[in-house]
């Protein structure tokens, strides 16, 4: 508790590492995860380190593996997901790995080049085939009585009157072309050659793969006559610009069965040679498929030790690397080991040292948290990281926070629902971790699986205190109302009015509301009353309670000025107003009943009076409610006015008196190198020096020279820092009480929105109508009622309030004591490297 509370303390370690033993030392402290590398050469390029071309070396083998994943994943080879992740390999085993991956990517370049050749051969002669098929058909049928059926013909005319002048001499050209650009083809054609060609098509029934994008495409083959070598050169430009491709057919029937015959076999040939390489193409890329994980891993611990290499300095005397690093002091010890367990692996017989510096920089935040407080850390990081041991308020708000959600969200059936919901992420977590969901919407909520599952229990126990189930409630123990006049003949009247005096048993409901109170016609006057006051009443029980945690804080930064001269007036200030608001609160539940109800005062008119001190006779209900009312609350306001000036001025007099003092006894020659100094009043110099702009220092004066290294004092900057503080803290008290009673709002809303959805909706299936027909009904609406449920009220209303739930403790509750102006610890570790990149990836 004591690491989520307040932080680890770190300390700045300086690390002198062998150069034949860095390598594994680092590997090993990667493995461990406990230290956060400092940057020892930021002003030198990357390009300029030391063991850049190991960083490049393993960008080229990342580059390899991405490629041949890429392919194993084209051709949906399952990869294996090896449950064990290895070690950093030794650096020898890099230039192993390096050959293994550049022998595998030469010979995959190799294998998809034949297959490219092969694929495009084996496309032209299946092209050149359908040309000559169809060809030789076209010339059969003119030589018959007609055209056949297969060819379509662009003019009429045209082929008549290549029947009628048989006898001139015509060339022609024959190719292929895809089928959507064939219309155009034919345009283009009549429009440049003015007429003067004859084109014939016909479809390739199957469709021909492009070797190039890998797709398949319908094409058509087509036949054009023409005379003289002018339209030859139009239509060869012409096919070209339409990307058709050309063969050459011959004039004669034999040559045209013979060539058909001859590609027939080449084409059959063709097929096995491609069959055999991809054979050997699936083979090659699944025995890379079973250590491709492997690899990858490998190769980005090897990058990430040279990466962290490059942080540090060569020490070319002595042969060494120094490195810096923030290391919890709870694990030097662990660190110890490492490296010991690095030099064993490396051989070497120099011992690497680990030597802890004193520095001036504040070091990083860090919390250990495991499965269970990581969410709750989560909401807090959100605002910002804690300072340096400071107050973490992840720990109350493992409690705070669901709880002021349930009050917002106060319902035994819907927390129910949420509570199950969560119950099956956290006992299914192991389950849904393996399948590696890539949906950012599952993920957020499975994130904060023990948020939810916490906030659906803490609902469940607010719903009982409100007795709201599904906007009903059960009587479970017997409600303490009973009619005292039970009507001579028939049932009680629609409408009555029960007494407190004379219905009303005298002993409350058990547990929770009285079950009477969710058919009573005023039952939102009576909740309205309840919740807000109960708002108020948490409300200013957490903000005493930051506070409270503010001085723990100062007390343990040696903040003393901060005690006198800001937890003080803070808590006295709320104290007097608030904590007086809610003893009158309290004592209206506790000393008025039925029997003085209408003399009950309204603790809010107490409160504006007590302001405007006005106390002149009143009617009744505005009568005071103790002996002495208008002394007492004459003498909070009087002291809660008075520290409004003690937040305002006394710290900056006091600070002004400090500084004036340290410039007196800097002019004084003292031999005493260790001395406390105290000004006129009695308050130690360190008291008062600890109002350096950094407040999370613990400064003390050790010397007089010392003090010509403090900043240069600023009156009017710590004025104006003083005012805002002062506002900030007399006026955020009045606005963060009055921001709790979004407690109310809430709770009220969602009590009003699910009662709604009952009588519009299942209360409609229950009465409409009876019989086969309501049961069917009933089905249908039980299940739109479910969906609205689910998605406005679960989700949305569930939103609503966790946002709520956010800003109260952001703002009104970490404001009191939590300056969150840290930055994270992290960590050198191979598990969260490999995990960024997993991410990253998908």
């Amino acid at each position: 508790m004591g690491s989520l509370l307040r932080g680890e303390e770190m300390s700045l370690c300086q690390l002198f590492l062998q150069s034949e033993a860095a390598y594994f030392c680092v590997a090993e402290l990667g493995e461990l995860g406990l230290v956060q590398f400092r940057d020892l050469n930021p002003d030198v390029y990357l390009f300029q380190r030391k063991f850049i071309s190991e960083v490049m070396r393993c960008q080229e083998m990342e580059r390899k593996i991405n490629i041949l994943e890429k392919e194993i994943k084209r051709d949906e080879i399952p990869i294996c997901d090896n449950s064990d992740v290895p070690e950093a390999p030794p650096p020898r085993e890099m230039i192993d790995l390096e050959t293994t991956l550049a022998k595998l990517d030469n010979e995959l370049k190799q294998v998809n080049f034949n297959m490219d050749a092969l694929k495009k051969t084996f496309s032209e002669l299946c092209e050149f085939r359908h040309i000559l098929e169809k060809t030789h058909a076209f010339f059969l049928e003119m030589q018959g009585t007609g055209l056949g059926e297969d060819w379509t013909q662009l003019a009429g005319d045209d082929a008549i009157n290549l029947s009628i002048h048989a006898h001139v001499k015509l060339n022609f050209v024959t190719g292929v072309i895809r089928r959507d650009r064939l219309h155009s083809f034919e345009r283009m054609l009549w429009r440049v050659c003015m007429g003067n060609v004859f084109l014939r098509q016909a479809f390739i029934d199957e469709p021909i793969e492009d070797p190039i994008s890998g797709d398949h495409d319908f094409k058509s083959v087509f036949i054009i006559f023409f005379q003289g070598e002018q339209l030859m050169t139009r239509v060869k430009k012409i096919c070209e610009g339409f990307r058709a491709s050309l063969y050459p057919c011959p004039e004669t029937a034999i040559a045209r069965k013979e060539m058909i015959t001859n590609l027939t076999s080449r084409v059959d040939e063709l097929k096995i040679v491609l069959k055999q390489t991809t054979e050997h193409r699936y083979r090659v890329l699944a025995a890379a498929a079973k250590h491709l994980n492997t690899w990858k891993v490998k190769v980005r611990k090897i990058k990430a030790i040279y990466l962290s290499l490059n942080m540090f300095n060569l020490d070319l005397t002595r042969k060494c690397l120094i490195a810096e690093c923030w290391c919890p002091n709870n694990d030097l010890e662990r660190v110890h080991i490492a490296l010991r367990r690095g030099k064993d692996r490396s051989g070497s017989s120099v011992p690497s040292i680990l030597n802890c510096i004193e520095t001036k920089e504040i070091p990083p935040t860090f919390h250990r948290n495991n499965k269970f407080t990581q969410g709750f850390q989560n909401l807090v990081d959100s605002y910002g990281v804690a300072s340096y041991r400071e107050i973490n308020p992840a720990i109350f708000t493992i409690i705070t926070f669901p709880f002021l959600f349930a009050v917002m969200f106060g319902d035994a059936g819907h927390g129910l629902l949420m509570t199950l919901f969560g119950l099956w992420m956290v006992m299914k977590e192991n389950f849904i971790q393996s399948k590696k969901s890539t949906n950012e919407i599952f993920l957020t909520f499975f994130g904060g699986r023990y948020l939810i599952l916490l906030m659906g229990l803490f609902s469940i126990y607010t719903g009982f205190i409100y007795n709201d189930i599904f906007s009903k409630s059960f009587n479970i123990f017997g409600s303490s109302w009973v009619s005292s006049h039970p009507p001579d003949k028939g049932l009680y009247p629609e409408v009555m009015m029960l007494e407190p005096g004379k219905e009303y048993s005298g002993s409350p409901y058990w547990f929770g509301m009285d079950p009477v109170w969710q058919v009573a016609e005023n039952k939102i006057l009576f909740l309205n009353s309840y919740k807000m006051k109960l708002s108020v009443l948490l409300g200013v029980g957490q903000m005493l309670f930051g506070i409270i945690l503010s001085l723990y804080n100062h007390r343990y930064f040696n903040n003393q000025l901060n005690i006198y001269c800001e937890f003080l007036p803070q808590i006295i200030f709320t104290i007097s107003i608030f904590g007086y608001l809610n003893i009158l609160i309290l004592a209206k539940w506790i000393f008025y009943d039925s029997s003085g109800s209408s003399c009950a005062p309204s603790v809010l008119i107490i409160l504006i009076n007590m302001f405007l001190y006005k106390y002149e006779d009143t009617p009744c209900s505005l009568a005071p409610m103790y002996w002495g009312q208008q002394f007492i609350q004459t003498v909070l306001l009087i002291i809660a006015l008075s520290c409004i000036p003690w937040m305002l001025c006394v710290k900056p007099y006091f600070l002004k008196k400090a500084n004036d003092e340290r410039k007196q006894m800097t002019s004084r020659p003292t031999n005493n190198n260790n001395i406390i100094i105290e000004n006129e009043v009695g308050i130690p110099m360190e008291i008062l020096n600890d109002e350096v702009p950094k407040e999370q220092e613990k400064v003390t004066v050790n010397s007089v020279d010392n003090h010509e290294n403090h900043e240069e004092f600023d009156l009017g900057e710590i004025i104006i820092h003083q005012v805002i503080h002062t506002i900030e803290s007399c006026l955020g008290s009045i606005s963060h009480t009055a921001s709790y009673l979004r407690l109310w709002a809430l709770s009220l809303a969602h009590a009003q929105l699910s009662e709604v959805l009952w009588n519009m909706v299942l209360r409609i299936g229950l009465t409409t109508f009876n019989g086969f027909a309501g049961g069917l009904l009933m089905f249908f609406i039980f299940a739109f009622w479910a969906c609205l449920t689910v998605a406005v009220l679960l989700l949305m209303e569930g939103l609503s309030a966790f946002l709520h739930a956010l800003r109260l403790h952001w703002i009104e509750f970490q404001s009191k004591f939590y300056a969150g102006t840290g930055y994270s610890f992290q960590p050198f570790s191979f598990e969260v490297i490999l995990k960024q990149e997993y991410e990253e990836l998908n």
